[in-house]
C-alpha cells in the first residue's frame, strides 16, 4: 500500500504543522514516509504545497501529476489551482474560507466567488468535500486552529489509512501545551462535521 497526500494553502495557515502531524502518524503506524515542502513567499501569504507519501518501500516524496489519493486544501483558490495533482478518484477536502492576497485586500484585484470555485472544482472531481474550517476553529476558540479542524476532517474520510486516535496523539505531541485544549476541540469539530457530511 502506498498513499499520497497533497496539502495546499498559503503561508500562515498551518500547512506545515498538518503535514508534520500526518507524517508522524504515518511513521508511528509503521509506514515508510517521505515528505517534501514548497513554500516560496509563504511568510507573505504565498502558496504552500506539501507532499506526503507513505507506505511500504516509499523512498521519494515526489508524486506524478494526478497521483494524489487525498488533496487537503486549506484555501479555496489554492485547492482549485492544485487540482491537477488529482485524478477522478482523489478525495478532496476544500476549506471554504479564503485568505485574500494583498492585491485583493488593497482593492486592486477581486477574489473569485467561493461558490464558483467549488462549482469549477466539482466539474473536475466528484469527490469534493467542503468545510468551513476557519468558522469551526472560531467556534472552538480561535481561527488559528483551522489546521486542527482540517486534520480532524481527514480522520473522518472514508478509507483513510491512519486512525483518528493516532492523529489525535500526534496532534497532542506537535502543539504547544497552552493551545492543546483549543486544538483538540477544533479537531473534534472537524471530525464530527466531516463524519456527519459523509
Amino acid at each position: 500500500m502506498k498513499y499520497t497526500i497533497q496539502i495546499v494553502g498559503v503561508g500562515g495557515q498551518g500547512v506545515l504543522l498538518a503535514s508534520m502531524v500526518l507524517g508522524n502518524a504515518a511513521m508511528s503506524a509503521g509506514y515508510d514516509v517521505a515528505m517534501s515542502e514548497v513554500h516560496g513567499m509563504a511568510q507573505r501569504g504565498g502558496s504552500v504545497l506539501c507532499t506526503l507519501r507513505f507506505g511500504k518501500g516509499t523512498i521519494s516524496p515526489l508524486e506524478a501529476a494526478g497521483g494524489a489519493d487525498l488533496l487537503l486544501g486549506f484555501e479555496p483558490a489554492e485547492t482549485c489551482r492544485n487540482l491537477g495533482l488529482c485524478n477522478k478518484d482523489t478525495k478532496v477536502i476544500m476549506n471554504l474560507d479564503p485568505v485574500y492576497p494583498s492585491m485583493v485586500a488593497a482593492g486592486f484585484e477581486t477574489y473569485p466567488e467561493v461558490q464558483s470555485l467549488v462549482d469549477a472544482a466539482m466539474k473536475l472531481n466528484s469527490n469534493i468535500m467542503t468545510i468551513g474550517a476557519t468558522n469551526l476553529a472560531i467556534e472552538a476558540g480561535k481561527a488559528v486552529a483551522a489546521n486542527a479542524v482540517m486534520i480532524g476532517a481527514v480522520a473522518a474520510v472514508e478509507g483513510f489509512p491512519l486512525s483518528k486516535e493516532l492523529l489525535l496523539e500526534k496532534l497532542k505531541e506537535n502543539v504547544p501545551p497552552k493551545f492543546l485544549d483549543l486544538n483538540l476541540k477544533a479537531f473534534d469539530l472537524g471530525f464530527e462535521y466531516m463524519k456527519n457530511k459523509a
